[in-house]
């Protein structure tokens, strides 16, 4: 086992000693004196937090938080920005949510829906007789007829070319 697997195993050391997994790490230990420096530190670190004890609540504290609740009902009520921020900061917001999504609906349909009637031209459509339609398929089967036989006489020169072997 190397330092660095070492290391990543010191929390299970610390936590459960008797762990089959954790004798590589043990062997390791034995033989490293830095690998053993940091699982003491860690040993020490863990002892001071468990002599630590979190400070009593004072006595007093009820009647502390009642009179300063009392001072800010007292005061001067804020202007309506000061109540809005105030109620936007700590507010979940679940009774704004239908408001803002209806809004935004609105602001939406009313700025797609302008630019979509200010800028859409409809096209004219021009009906033209089934008659009218047929001879425009047919000039244009006519024209890709004449670049297909172009190309069949473009490449005709150039297999006669090679057609002619000389015979031995």
């Amino acid at each position: 086992m190397n330092c660095k697997l070492c290391q990543a195993a010191l929390p299970n050391l610390l936590l459960d000693t008797a762990a089959p997994e954790n004798a590589a790490a043990r062997a390791h230990i034995a033989a490293c004196d830095l690998c053993a420096k940091d699982l003491a530190s860690l040993q020490a670190t863990l002892s001071l937090l468990d002599s630590w004890q979190a400070p009593g609540v004072s006595p007093y504290f009820d009647q502390k938080l009642a009179v300063r609740l009392r001072e800010a009902q007292a005061g001067p009520p804020a202007d309506w920005f000061e109540r809005l921020k105030t109620r936007l900061r700590f507010n979940t917001g679940r009774h704004l949510r239908p408001a803002l999504a209806g809004a935004l609906a609105l602001v939406l349909v009313a700025a797609g829906g302008g630019f979509g009637i200010a800028t859409f031209q409809h096209p004219r459509t021009v009906v033209a007789s089934a008659a009218v339609n047929d001879l425009q398929l047919l000039d244009k089967n006519e024209q890709s007829l004449q670049q297909v036989d172009q190309l069949l006489q473009d490449d005709a020169p150039a297999s006669d070319s090679g057609a002619a072997l000389p015979q031995s």
